[in-house]
């Protein structure tokens, strides 16, 4: 399955400090050989954002890789009955969780840190997405362009209940207030979900501080526009952000689905099947 995900995967990963902030608390990853993107934004005081959103990398980055390597991710767990990808996700970010508060509790520089989420693991011409926070994954497949992720804001709860309509929303005040971060409470829940993919899909993993310097509608023509060249996409990304002011850090993995990884089929469930 690796050399598969390699000959079917292009993964272009960027993080820029902005043209404000005066440090980098954004972190990413990206693992084409065993399917697996991770983006992170960081929050808290002094340099405590670059710390939880460092952390946060390297513990999920680490811990999930071995069990890539070692399950089917679309079996059921015995105990649980869940996919195995969704335990496997839930327990490495809980593990991290724990790490990210215990580290900010013991250390008076790093108390209230924080960060956001996405994670995606691709396997089997599927993707398990984790996320906590307001960083994004956006699909465009086609000509269609698509946010997949849901925030948990208080801007997006406001959307939500008809406070608040779209237009007002890109000019409220509670833009950067999320609802839910990795690290700032003993537990966290994790929202995860699957999804089919398709060859010719580009998938966007973002932070705040690019969908909030560029309209959808601007990300979605770029990398329609340049889906043939991942890195000059992913440049122009972050060039748009800082372009309209760069007021925060801006994180961009973009991951091009360039044809088909599906498991091999075993020859006796071949023979399984034709019996059947």
């Amino acid at each position: 399955m690796t050399m598969k995900l390699v000959e079917a995967l292009e993964v272009v990963a960027r993080t820029d400090p902005g043209m404000v902030r005066g440090h980098n608390e954004d972190a990413v990853f990206g693992d084409v050989s065993r399917g697996l993107v991770i983006l992170a934004d960081g929050m808290g005081g002094y340099n405590a954002g670059e710390v939880a959103s460092g952390m946060a990398i390297t513990l999920l980055s680490t811990g999930l890789q071995p069990l890539i390597d070692s399950c089917r991710p679309q079996e059921s767990d015995p105990a649980t009955g869940k996919r195995l990808s969704h335990v496997h996700i839930a327990q490495q970010v809980a593990i991290t969780n724990d790490s990210i508060f215990k580290a900010a509790q013991s250390q008076p520089l790093y108390a209230g840190m924080g960060t956001t989420l996405v994670v995606a693991w691709f396997y089997e011409n599927q993707m398990t997405v984790g996320h906590i926070g307001d960083s994004r994954l956006y699909r465009l497949r086609g000509e269609a362009f698509s946010q997949v992720t849901r925030d948990h804001s208080l801007l997006q709860e406001q959307l939500d209940s008809g406070m608040i309509s779209a237009e007002e929303a890109k000019f409220s005040q509670n833009k950067n207030l999320v609802t839910r971060a990795l690290g700032v409470d003993p537990e966290v829940e994790v929202e995860i979900h699957d999804y089919d993919v398709l060859p010719g899909d580009i998938y966007l993993l973002c932070s705040d501080g690019l969908n909030d310097m560029v309209e959808d509608e601007e990300i979605g023509l770029t990398l329609q526009t340049l889906q043939n060249n991942l890195e000059l996409a992913a440049d122009q990304l972050i060039q748009m952000a800082n372009d309209n002011g760069g007021r925060d850090n801006v994180s961009a993995i973009l991951v091009k689905v360039r044809g088909d990884f599906a498991a091999p089929v075993c020859w006796w469930r071949k023979l399984l099947a034709w019996f059947k």
